[in-house]
């Protein structure tokens, strides 16, 4: 099976220099030994005649390997390189990943399928040809791997890891992990001496560096609202923030500091969780932190892609390892977006503060005093009448609240298309994009509607240009599809530039 956009060569060279910037893009498959590995392995590094690259871990494991006990391949960076942008085989795997083929069943292929829009053939075709395996197949690792790295950094209780990978008993969990890992889940246990408990845990998780940490930290807290977001905690430096996800009627709510540990390129983070909750959400819940820091951009090839814009734009400035700051949901982007409307971050986060005062739902997790943003079903028509803000932006808010609430379609909010907000009243392109980009974490929105990115282009572009739309769509199509980055490196520019400041307004929408 090939490895896109890395020759052989490449992931040789990659793993004997052991460089962090290509760890989880593709896995080492050693079989002289029998297992697979990180490119970052500190082990001795094998004879290239018995090595093999493998796109996946999964395809590793489809080929017979077990996965090495030293580099953990379950803690690697997810691999986003040959995802590229929202594709259909990109939206399977982050509903995989989030528990959509917990069944087991033929039949829970087929519903994803359906979900998807496309046949379970085609499904099975699309994981075949980029990862060597089915969906199930695909699905069932996904979950062993996770449960590993609870059974490594935890001391959860291990029927309840079972449940919080999809597992439905503690027999069939002991026997797949047998069978798939060739090893006990008791044999990982005994090596773990975290102390722990089911619903207050410490994970690592890893990233590729560069990080701009301190830029996206800085980001965060301009737009934070106390008691739902945190940048202290006992003593330490980090970010935290309360997070809920759903399924059903099923719900998982907690919250997460995460503290940066540049050396060795990942984030310790703790997290607390309600224990009433459903334990079978902590993957969705874990993938939502993921994508609130960005933790599987691949800052060398987006580097490399916005570079080349240089070119044309000598000015222009990058800074390594920029990351999308993500939300708790699209809805929260979405809400976020609407109240930024013609102000400024400032103001906008005021309002903010007030709507989660008057409807964020305070619980008291593991002696911390949280509030969660509010679900659409809280925007009432009284509530958005208080808002200190046109009365045509408060009906905004609430046709977007009773669109999230009522859509015909019955998929998530998330997957839902967001070009369907442009219908409403009130929403136009730029709300859109800017919650697609930090909603979605989609890659490629250059925010060519907003105020300061737009302001920045003009100032870039070495000649004066007649036709900007023009302009701007070329740039876009040059930047593609890191378009969202450059926007990130754009606001950046300005502040260094002290262009931007408290006072200016967010987009040029009516």
């Amino acid at each position: 099976m090939s490895i896109s956009c890395l020759s052989p060569a490449i992931c040789r060279q990659a793993r004997l220099s052991r460089d962090p910037r290509f760890d989880g893009r593709f896995f080492v498959g050693v079989h002289s030994t029998g297992i697979y590995c990180r490119p970052v392995c500190p082990a001795v590094s094998a004879s290239e005649r018995n090595v093999q690259y493998f796109a996946s871990a999964a395809a590793a494991a489809a080929a017979g390997l077990r996965p090495c006990l030293r580099c953990r391949p379950e803690s690697a960076p997810g691999s986003s390189a040959w995802r590229g942008t929202r594709t259909t085989l990109e939206r399977a795997m982050r509903l995989i990943e989030q528990g959509a083929l917990n069944g087991d069943t033929s039949q829970a292929v087929e519903q994803l399928a359906q979900r998807l829009g496309i046949s379970s053939r085609w499904l099975r075709k699309l994981f075949n040809d980029a990862l060597g395996t089915s969906p199930l197949q695909y699905a069932i690792y996904c979950r062993l791997l996770f449960a590993k790295q609870l059974l490594h950094e935890t001391s959860m209780p291990v029927t309840q890891i079972a449940l919080a990978c999809g597992f439905n008993s503690i027999r069939r969990f002991n026997e797949v992990f047998q069978q798939r890992l060739q090893l006990p889940p008791t044999a990982i246990r005994h090596r773990s001496s975290t102390e722990t408990s089911q619903t207050h845990i410490t994970l690592f998780l890893s990233y590729r560096p560069p990080y701009a940490w301190q830029q996206l930290r800085h980001f965060l807290q301009w737009r934070s609202v106390a008691e739902m977001e945190w940048f202290e905690h006992q003593g330490q430096q980090g970010y935290g923030r309360t997070l809920r996800v759903r399924q059903l009627q099923q719900q998982l709510r907690g919250w997460f500091f995460a503290v940066d540990e540049p050396k060795q390129h990942r984030f310790r983070v703790e997290v607390a969780l309600v224990a009433e909750d459903s334990l079978a959400l902590l993957p969705m819940w874990l993938q939502c932190l993921r994508q609130i820091l960005d933790l599987d951009a691949e800052p060398a090839v987006i580097h490399g892609r916005l570079s080349a814009l240089q070119h044309w734009l000598p000015e222009l400035q990058l800074q390594p390892g920029l990351r999308l700051p993500g939300c708790g949901s699209v809805a929260e982007a979405g809400i976020r977006a609407i109240l930024g409307q013609q102000v400024s971050v400032k103001q906008a986060t005021n309002l903010l503060r007030q709507l989660l005062q008057q409807t964020g739902e305070k619980l008291l997790i593991n002696g911390r005093h949280c509030v969660f943003f509010p679900e659409p079903t809280a925007l009432t028509d009284e509530l958005c009448a208080t808002l200190p803000m046109p009365q045509s932006r408060q009906q905004t808010l609430l046709r977007l609240a009773r669109y999230l609430q009522t859509a015909d379609t019955p998929m998530p909010p998330d997957e839902r298309p967001l070009a369907d907000w442009l219908t409403l009243k009130g929403i136009g392109p730029w709300t859109v994009a800017y919650a697609a980009m930090r909603g979605l974490s989609a890659p490629d929105i250059l925010l060519s509607g907003d105020l300061v990115v737009r302001k920045q282009l003009l100032q870039l572009l070495p000649d004066p240009v007649a036709k900007i739309e023009v302009a701007l769509q070329q740039i876009a199509e040059m930047a593609a599809p890191w378009g969202s980055y450059l926007t990130l490196n754009l606001w950046q520019q300005a502040a260094a530039d002290d262009t931007c400041n408290d006072n200016r307004r967010s987009n040029i929408e009516a």
